[in-house]
C-alpha cells in the first residue's frame, strides 16, 4: 500500500483523485487546501491529516519521512498557476508527484522539473486521461495501420460555463493559461499523440469564452474550435437542455469519445503506479503548443478556419 497527499482538496477535480486513490488500494495520509470544506475527504479518508496552510503541510510531510506513513505520491489538483511550485513541494519531500493537467503552463518549467528530478531521484507524472480512453485506443490501433496517409479533423468542445467561471482564476490568463490551456491542452496532446508533433500553428479567435485555431501535425489538419459560451451548443441538443458537446469529425467520420470518461483517472493512476505513467517528455509538446497559441498574432485566414467560426465570421 502507498501513502498518498493531496494538494487542491476542495477543488471540482480532487473527488477524482481520492476515488481513484482508494480504487487502486491505496491510502490518503495528508490533504492541502486554502478552503476548509472538504467534508468530502470523510467518505473516502476520514483519518487523513488536513491542512489550509502549505507551510504546514511541507512540514508535515518532511516528518513523515522514514516513517510507515511517509508520503510516496503528492496528487495536485491545485489552480494551474501553482503546479509548478507544488511540484517542486512534493519531490524536495521525497515523494513522486501526479500533477492534474495542464502540468505546468511555460514548456520552460518542464525543463527545469527534469533537473529537480534528476537532483531528488523522484518523478513528476500527469493527468493525460485521454490516452486511456477505450475509443481513443481503438482510434490509435486504427491509425498506426495506415501510416502514410494525412488526415482531416474538425475538433469541437463545447462546455458551457457560468459567470463564475469568469470570475475565478480560470477565467484570469495569467492564473489559468486561457481557455485553450485550461480547457483545451488534452484534446492538444491527445491530437500530438495521435497524430505527431505539431508542425505548423494558427489561430483565429482567443478571447475570454472562445478560443479556435488551425493545426498542422506529422500526419493531420486539424480546425479546432472551444468554447464556454452555451450559444455556440448546436440548436437541436440546446433544445434538449444539452449544454456540452463534443465532436472529432476525421475524414468527415465521426469519432465517437463522448462516453467512457468515469473511472479515466484511476486508469491512469494503475498505470502511474505500475511505472508506465505519462511522464514530463510526454507532456513537452500539449505545453509548447498551448503557450504558442496564448501568445502568438491573431490570423484571419478564413481557409483554415473552424466551420463554426467561419459561420459567425460570415454572419
Amino acid at each position: 500500500m502507498k501513502n498518498f497527499a493531496l494538494i487542491g482538496a476542495a477543488g471540482y477535480i480532487a473527488p477524482r483523485h481520492l476515488k481513484a486513490i482508494k480504487d487502486t488500494g491505496h491510502t490518503l495520509v495528508a490533504a492541502l487546501d486554502p478552503f476548509d470544506s472538504v467534508g468530502i475527504l470523510d467518505s473516502h479518508f476520514p483519518q487523513a491529516e488536513f491542512f489550509t496552510q502549505p507551510e504546514l503541510f511541507e512540514d508535515y510531510l518532511h516528518a513523515l519521512r522514514g516513517t510507515p506513513r511517509q508520503v510516496d505520491y503528492v496528487s495536485i489538483a491545485s489552480p494551474n498557476y501553482l503546479h509548478a511550485a507544488h511540484i517542486r513541494m512534493a519531490l524536495r519531500a521525497g515523494a513522486d508527484a501526479i500533477c492534474e493537467k495542464p502540468l505546468v503552463l511555460e514548456p520552460r518549467d518542464i525543463l527545469q522539473l527534469k533537473d529537480l528530478e534528476a537532483e531528488t531521484g523522484r518523478r513528476v507524472w500527469t493527468i493525460l486521461q485521454l490516452r486511456t480512453h477505450e475509443a481513443l485506443l481503438n482510434l490509435m490501433h486504427r491509425l498506426q495501420s495506415d501510416s502514410r496517409r494525412t488526415y482531416e479533423l474538425d475538433l469541437t468542445y463545447i462546455t458551457s460555463r457560468g459567470t463564475w467561471y469568469l470570475r475565478s482564476w480560470k477565467g484570469r490568463t495569467e492564473q489559468s493559461g486561457g481557455l485553450a490551456t485550461n480547457i483545451g491542452v488534452h484534446f492538444f496532446d491527445m491530437l500530438a499523440w495521435l497524430f505527431g508533433k505539431v508542425q505548423q500553428v494558427e489561430v483565429h479567435r482567443r478571447d475570454d469564452t472562445v478560443a479556435a485555431g488551425y493545426l498542422e501535425l506529422e500526419r493531420a489538419r486539424v480546425r479546432w474550435f472551444l468554447s464556454i459560451d452555451v450559444s455556440h451548443v448546436p440548436a437541436a441538443l440546446k433544445a434538449q437542455g444539452k449544454r456540452t458537446y463534443r465532436s472529432m469529425l476525421l475524414d468527415g467520420q465521426e469519432i465517437e469519445f463522448s462516453e467512457g470518461f468515469t473511472d479515466l483517472h484511476t486508469r491512469v493512476y494503475e498505470r502511474t503506479l505500475a511505472g508506465q505513467g505519462f511522464g514530463l517528455d510526454d507532456t513537452y509538446e500539449a505545453i509548447a503548443t498551448v503557450a504558442q497559441i496564448r501568445n502568438m498574432p491573431l490570423s484571419n485566414r478564413k481557409d483554415t478556419m473552424h466551420p463554426f467560426l467561419l459561420e459567425a465570421v460570415s454572419g
